[in-house]
């Protein structure tokens, strides 16, 4: 038993080595550094690079026109979300703070986006989202309250044509949710959006571990 505990360590090392490396795959340029920056001085966690890397993948494979973001932060997944997305593209990003957009917007133009590849909508995300149009959107990309999780997703799969994507950052809350210790509410929360999501017959689930666990989901025809 001790060898194989030996064993198992090393896997474990060998599988987090793995993970750093496939974070750090993607080369990230002045606009997203950028980005970071405005990002710490708010204290605010934007998604990783390998985080960002498989949303830009997944938008451009489901050759996204209309992705929606609950969650604008300062502007990193967005960025991502934009390089993904066809030319002729249009993110509608929502966030209650109005000053985190002002720092998106100055990223996604130093990234070189025009300014109509964007539509910024301050406020909470329950209270926009039912303003959208239904089945308008490609893929939803959701990054906010956890809280909020299981409405939100009721809301994404309004939001979303047959075959769209939504996919939801930070679901293993750095281990907490599968940590068998009492937890905190929006721990409680995410851990019943998984089992919503995984159990749905109208979704096709995957959950990969990217950044802090990204949760994706294809709705059927």
């Amino acid at each position: 038993m001790r060898q194989l505990r030996g064993q198992e360590r090393v896997i474990t090392a060998n599988r987090q080595t793995s993970w750093a490396f496939a974070d750090a795959f993607v080369a990230e340029d002045e606009a997203l550094h950028l980005a970071r920056d405005r990002a710490r001085e708010l204290g605010l966690r934007p998604v990783t690079p390998g985080t960002g890397s498989a949303l830009r993948l997944l938008a451009a494979t489901a050759d996204a026109k209309a992705v929606a973001e609950i969650g604008t932060g300062t502007g990193v997944s967005g960025i991502y979300l934009l390089h993904g997305m066809r030319p002729d593209g249009v993110l509608t990003t929502v966030d209650p703070e109005p000053e985190r957009q002002q720092f998106a917007r100055e990223a996604f133009r130093a990234a070189g986006f025009a300014s109509n590849r964007s539509r910024f909508i301050p406020g909470r995300a329950l209270d926009v989202l039912p303003r959208l149009a239904d089945g308008g959107y490609d893929l939803v990309f959701c990054d906010g309250d956890r809280l909020e999780s299981l409405d939100v997703l009721a809301e994404s799969l309004r939001l979303l044509r047959p075959g769209g994507l939504v996919c939801f950052e930070g679901v293993f809350a750095d281990g907490r949710t599968v940590d068998s210790a009492a937890q905190p509410a929006e721990v409680l929360r995410l851990r019943e959006l998984l089992r919503a999501v995984r159990e749905s017959q109208e979704l096709m689930s995957t959950l990969l571990p990217v950044g802090d666990g990204l949760l994706c989901a294809v709705r059927r025809g």
